[in-house]
C-alpha cells in the first residue's frame, strides 16, 4: 500500500532522515532555549514562576508536562542564577584579602635592613625636593638648585643600591616614581619659576613651568608601563631634565628671560617625545677623547660648555631617530 503523500520517506540521501523524529527533537531542544530566555521573574503563591509558566497562561501543568519539562528548571537555574531580590542569593566569598609583601623573597633581618636603606635614599630625595620648594619660596634659588642636584644624586643611588643589594621590588619602583614626581616634577618647576621672577611676565613663566610638571607626570607614567630598553631612553628622562634645570639656575646661565622660558618649554616637550636618548651607561663607554673636549671647555668657560653639552644631547635624539628610520 503506498504511503500517504504528507509523510516523508526515510532515504539515504536525505539530510534529514525520519523527518518527523528530527522535527520532534528540534521542538524538544528548543524548550531549553525558551526557558533560558524566559527566566524566573517572580513568585506566585509561594511557588516559583518559571519560564515555562509564562508559556502556559493558566499555570496548570499536567503530570506529563511536569515530567517532560521539570528537568529544565534545574538546568535554567544553573545557567542563569536568579537575583537576590527574586530568589536565593549566590554564595559570596567573604574570605579576607591576602596582603602582598613589600619585599619579595626571603625576609631576613639583613635583607630588611638593606631594603630600608634603599628606601631611605628614596625618601631623602623626596625630602630634599620639599626643602628646595621651601627655599625657593624664600628667594634662595641657588641653594634650592643645589638641593635639586642632591635629589638627582640620591635618585641614582637608590636604584644602584637596590640592584647591588638584590632588594629591588615593585614597591621600591613605585616609591621612586612618586619621589621623582615630587622632586623633579614639582620642585624643579618651582625653583625655575622663582629664578625667573622679575625677568619675564609671570604668565609666561607659569605656563612653561606647568608644562614641565605635566610632561614629567606623563613621562613617569609612560616609563612605568612601557617595556624597558637597556640602551636608550624614550624621551629625555625626568631626572636628567631636572638636573639640567638645576644646573642652569645654579651656575646662572647668562641668557635672557624669554630664551630661558623657551628652553624650559623645549625641555618639557623633549621629555614626552619618542626620540631615543642614550643612557648614562652607554655614554660612559664612549672613547676617552670625546670626554676630553667638555673637560677642557669647562676649564675655559663652564657656562658655555654646559650650554653646548645640553644642546648636543637634545639634538642627539632626533639624529638617532632619523638614523634608525633610515637603517630600518
Amino acid at each position: 500500500m503506498p504511503r500517504a503523500p504528507w509523510r516523508r520517506r526515510r532515504t539515504t540521501d536525505s539530510p534529514r532522515p525520519a523527518g518527523r523524529r528530527w522535527a520532534g527533537r528540534l521542538r524538544r531542544s528548543s524548550t531549553f532555549a525558551r526557558q533560558v530566555l524566559l527566566v524566573r521573574v517572580g513568585r506566585r503563591d509561594g511557588a516559583a514562576v518559571t519560564g515555562t509558566d509564562l508559556v502556559t497562561p493558566d499555570h496548570r501543568w499536567s503530570d506529563r508536562q511536569r515530567r517532560r519539562y521539570g528537568r529544565y528548571d534545574a538546568e535554567v537555574e544553573a545557567v542563569m542564577p536568579v537575583s537576590p531580590a527574586l530568589g536565593p542569593a549566590a554564595p559570596v566569598d567573604e574570605s579576607p584579602a591576602m596582603s602582598i609583601p613589600l619585599l619579595p623573597g626571603e625576609r631576613t633581618a639583613a635583607r630588611r635592613a638593606k631594603f630600608a636603606l634603599v628606601n631611605a635614599c628614596t625618601l631623602s630625595s623626596l625630602m630634599l625636593g620639599m626643602l628646595a620648594i621651601f627655599l625657593a619660596m624664600q628667594g634662595e634659588v641657588r641653594v634650592a638648585a643645589l638641593c635639586l642636584i642632591a635629589c638627582v644624586a640620591f635618585d641614582g643611588l637608590d636604584g644602584a643600591l637596590a640592584r647591588k643589594l638584590n632588594v629591588a621590588s615593585p614597591f621600591g619602583a613605585q616609591m621612586d616614581s612618586l619621589a621623582d614626581m615630587c622632586s623633579f616634577g614639582l620642585a624643579a618647576p618651582v625653583v625655575v619659576y622663582a629664578s625667573l621672577a622679575g625677568s619675564v611676565p609671570p604668565a609666561a613663566a607659569a605656563v612653561a613651568c606647568a608644562l614641565v610638571a605635566a610632561c614629567a607626570a606623563i613621562r613617569l607614567a609612560r616609563f612605568n608601563v612601557s617595556p624597558k630598553d637597556g640602551r636608550f631612553f624614550c624621551g629625555v628622562p625626568t631626572t636628567m631634565a631636572a638636573a639640567v634645570l638645576a644646573l642652569t639656575v645654579a651656575i646662572g646661565l647668562p641668557v635672557s628671560g624669554l630664551v630661558m622660558v623657551a628652553g624650559v618649554a623645549l625641555l618639557a616637550f623633549a621629555m614626552v617625545s619618542s626620540f631615543p636618548y642614550a643612557k648614562l651607561a652607554r655614554l660612559v663607554k664612549l672613547p676617552p677623547w670625546l670626554w676630553l673636549a667638555p673637560v677642557v671647555g669647562a676649564l675655559v668657560d663652564i657656562r658655555l660648555t654646559f650650554a653646548l653639552v645640553v644642546v648636543g644631547y637634545l639634538v642627539s635624539g632626533p639624529l638617532l631617530w632619523l638614523h634608525q628610520r633610515r637603517t630600518a
